[in-house]
């Protein structure tokens, strides 16, 4: 098979783990998985989740990647919400494509053991979920600055907790009549 990423080295199938079959690529170094491998060597390697932390550069290709084997468009899928990296991911076959360094990564952030979640919807949209409460958290914070913003969380936070919220809330907004300041 043709690299998918550099398209000029070959796929040789190679090993990324003990026993963890997949095609590295001969000039650009990325490789080729199968989720099916990679659940068999999950469940011979249950307890795999170590963080190594090598601090080397992983590869990230930003461009649409073709599947080696379907020639169709890979989904690119993010790992978390505290990076931009993305893996390349082949719904058709259940094939993954990792850049140079990727595996690495995954193994760095402890998700080598969980690739398979990494791929679900539910993992992604998690990932989304979390991204949208962190800007409106940004926004919130540039709005009414750090103290006010922390007070105003710390009133919401009490305030859902009381069984008379909705007469809390109103009394709250509304005017105050008997004030003096208007």
């Amino acid at each position: 098979m043709k690299c998918t990423s550099c398209n000029m080295g070959e796929l040789i199938p190679s090993v990324l783990e003990e026993q963890f079959k997949a095609h590295n690529c001969s000039s650009c170094h990325g490789d080729w998985l199968l989720i099916e491998d990679y659940l068999a060597w999950k469940e011979r390697n249950p307890e795999f989740n170590v963080s190594e932390s090598t601090h080397g550069a992983a590869d990230d290709s930003k461009s649409a990647l073709l599947c080696p084997v379907s020639g169709l468009i890979m989904r690119k899928l993010r790992l978390s919400k505290d990076t931009d990296h993305r893996i390349d991911y082949s719904a058709s076959v259940g094939g993954v494509w990792l850049d140079k360094g990727e595996w690495q990564l995954l193994k760095e952030q402890g998700l080598a053991g969980s690739l398979n979640a990494v791929l679900t919807s539910h993992w992604q949209k998690n990932i989304r979920i979390n991204n949208t409460k962190d800007n409106f958290a940004a926004i919130y914070k540039d709005k009414f600055g750090d103290e006010s913003y922390q007070k105003v969380k710390e009133l919401r936070k009490w305030l859902i907790e009381q069984p008379n919220k909705a007469d809390l809330s109103a009394y709250l907004l509304a005017v105050d009549p008997y004030s003096a300041e208007k």
